[in-house]
């Protein structure tokens, strides 16, 4: 009889994201994010327009349940309100290749006192560096829901059933 050694097999990380995210830390797009707002009326769109990125943020920790994106809008769409997104983790998308990222989090109004309502956002991540991250993805809500929660009101000319954002945006790590 004879003793052999056999290769062991590397065990899979525990936590897959951070390997699709750049190292911890705290990145901000700045003017390298571009976020489309989308109405819907079944399959007619009855608004489209460009809001502005006050605040985009992405703070990545070395634990993906403590990563957090966070995103603030105004526009003249919104109709003088502000929009923000804030998640309250970081997964990959069941399923999918190894560039999707599933982000749950809330859609609320900058009014303190309204609701907020769940929203997923799912991204695509384009290219990753080690203080870089260029992502693309989409979130969408039913409008009525967002409408009773947080007191947004669109243009009344506009009808719509549900509000999609693009969001296209370069995370970097400020020098």
């Amino acid at each position: 009889m004879s003793t052999q050694t056999l290769p062991t097999a590397p065990h899979p990380p525990t936590d897959p994201v951070p390997a699709r995210l750049p190292r911890p830390g705290t990145y901000t797009a700045g003017d390298r994010c571009i976020i489309e707002l989308t109405t819907r009326l079944g399959p007619l769109v009855t608004m489209r327009r460009r809001l502005t990125a006050d605040e985009a943020a992405l703070t990545v920790a070395p634990s993906a349940s403590d990563t957090v994106l966070s995103l603030k809008l105004t526009g003249v769409a919104l109709g003088g309100d502000e929009l923000t997104f804030v998640s309250t983790a970081v997964e990959p998308k069941p399923e999918a290749d190894d560039a999707r990222l599933r982000i749950p989090g809330a859609l609320a109004t900058g009014d303190p006192t309204a609701s907020s309502i769940p929203a997923t956002l799912t991204l695509r991540v384009v290219d990753r560096t080690d203080d870089s991250l260029l992502v693309l993805g989409t979130v969408q809500v039913p409008y009525g829901h967002l409408r009773r929660a947080t007191g947004l009101v669109l243009s009344r000319i506009r009808p719509a059933d549900r509000l999609r954002l693009l969001v296209a945006a370069e995370f970097t790590c400020p020098a």
